[in-house]
């Protein structure tokens, strides 16, 4: 049901201009983006749904994996393939992901838990994997 769940959600959130799927359920202060990639053995189009922080003019995304051990496919792609588009609400905008340096991270891991404690939950389950931070950062044209 993940990919399927996926795609519906994804549809609605687009058809919608985010008005429906634009929010964690129950969690009005969380904010959903859509983060487009391009598979890095694939080559396919894919688009995740991902809880965001705004850090500036960057938007901040975790790789959590709700805790799993592995990093999710979405991060891998990004990393292969850093230019891409996210989605907020009906806004496109052209990004370029990289990884949080560790300045970056100590800043920006208390935002992240503060508006959705869960990920202090995934971050003890991750075991000895540490949950990368994305940084999308605007892509501005020449």
């Amino acid at each position: 049901m993940g990919r399927r769940s996926t795609r519906i959600h994804v549809g609605i959130y687009r058809r919608s201009g985010g008005r429906i799927g634009g929010h964690l359920p129950g969690w009005p202060q969380v904010g959903i983006v859509l983060v487009d990639h391009i598979g890095a053995k694939s080559g396919r189009r894919r688009t995740s749904p991902l809880m965001y922080h705004e850090d500036g003019d960057a938007v901040v995304v975790v790789a959590s994996k709700a805790g799993q051990p592995t990093n999710p496919a979405w991060f891998h792609n990004l990393m292969a393939n850093p230019e891409t588009t996210i989605q907020i609400g009906p806004e496109v905008r052209e990004v370029r992901a990289r990884v949080a340096t560790g300045e970056e991270r100590e800043r920006l891991w208390p935002e992240f838990v503060d508006f959705y404690p869960g990920y202090e939950f995934f971050r003890e389950h991750a075991g000895d994997r540490t949950l990368p931070i994305v940084i999308l950062e605007p892509r501005h044209s020449a």
